[in-house]
């Protein structure tokens, strides 16, 4: 919803939120409405990625674009929209919010808490100053409501991320047999980042309680791969890594599992490929874009039941959704060894729902439009 549409202004600028106050945001790449731009709006308006967006695929540093080109936009903090108010030549602003940047940031002692409160204010009442605010998710409206309690008198519109489907089509998929052990039939796939906040562990256990439920010969046939960025210097990726690995001992399931820290585009390509489903296991994701790279991948997607993946994910035509408990993620992963032909059902309806509602022409034709109400 567009707070102060108000004609006669002939300039608009975008700009998104990001949970880093140290990164105003990168620009460069394709156009970001897929067209000329409207009349009146600056040709040198261009899409990009900051390096620790939460709404990426996975954190990458301001350097490698091509990571990140999955996410259309120019992602900005909201303090730099009184700069553009002040500007000699009057200009619109659009505001994309990927999620309010003070939830995510601890306040575990008072003199952070001091120190946050001014911050805290600021990104409010610079937010409110947008002429348009739209949101990546309806979970991330309501979470906007509720962080923001002096803009209650803003509804924002949703606009879903897209998906640039071209890097998937020119991708070579690469040789990943030394990932995958021989005589493995059902791949199951989980893509995040090494930290807690992930669940990954729901995975390990899931796949623990599936054992229980397979013949012997099913479970011989079976695999996990638990693929994330990992940084060596994030003491947080390197800790949580061992958990994983011992949890995975514990559970006497290590044969069946592998892990694979900060893969590259061509394996995960050939991961998509060869899985049968992927396991995406946070909660209360602002939007989350594993899930929709997996279903145009045609890969069915089995995902926690809160957040972004219940507008992405259509419970069973495209996956499952599911509380996050190992029965219920396990129970949703038998139903792909026992029915082999269920893999190709929901891949292909996963596949067009990406290319319907979340390819960068749809994303780009409701951007087109919020842009040309602000220049009207």
């Amino acid at each position: 919803m567009c707070s102060r549409d108000q004609p006669g202004t002939r300039e608009a600028a975008a700009s998104g939120s990001c949970p880093t106050p140290d990164v105003a945001g990168a620009v460069g790449g394709r156009s970001l409405w897929g067209r000329p731009p409207p009349a009146g709006v600056s040709e040198g308006l261009r899409p990009g990625a900051c390096g620790r967006c939460p709404a990426q695929p996975r954190p990458v540093p301001v350097g490698r674009l091509r990571e990140a080109d999955s996410w259309p936009g120019v992602l900005l903090v909201s303090a730099c929209i009184p700069i553009l108010r002040l500007a000699r030549t009057p200009k619109k602003v659009l505001f994309y919010c990927h999620f309010p940047d003070q939830l995510l940031t601890k306040r575990e002692s008072f003199l952070k808490r001091i120190y946050r409160a001014p911050l805290d204010w600021l990104e409010e009442y610079t937010t409110g100053m947008a002429d348009c605010i739209v949101v990546n998710s309806s979970f991330t409206a309501n979470v906007f409501k509720d962080t923001f309690t002096s803009l209650n008198h803003i509804k924002p519109d949703v606009l879903y991320p897209s998906l640039n489907v071209s890097t998937f089509e020119t991708i070579v998929p690469a040789d990943i047999a030394n990932i995958i052990p021989q005589g493995r039939k059902y791949l199951f796939l989980s893509i995040n980042r090494f930290e807690r906040k992930k669940n990954l562990a729901l995975a390990l256990e899931a796949l623990h309680d599936l054992r229980g439920r397979l013949s012997a010969q099913e479970w011989n046939e079976v695999h996990l791969v638990l693929a994330g960025g990992y940084d060596e210097r994030v003491s947080e990726n390197v800790e949580h890594y061992e958990e994983l690995k011992n949890i995975a001992s514990k559970l006497n399931i290590s044969k069946q599992v592998t892990f694979v820290r900060s893969f590259s585009d061509e394996q995960k390509i050939a991961l998509f490929n060869n899985a049968v489903c992927v396991l995406y296991t946070p909660s209360n994701e602002h939007f989350g874009i594993v899930p929709l790279e997996a279903m145009y991948m045609r890969c069915p997607v089995i995902a926690v039941n809160s957040g972004g993946p219940l507008e992405s994910v259509v419970n069973n035509v495209t996956g499952f959704l599911c509380e996050p408990l190992p029965t219920q993620f396990s129970e949703a992963m038998e139903k792909f060894v026992k029915d082999s032909a269920l893999k190709n059902t929901m891949g292909t309806a996963g596949r067009m729902r990406v290319t319907k509602n979340f390819s960068s022409s749809a994303f780009s034709e409701q951007l087109h439009q919020y842009i040309c109400r602000l220049t009207q």
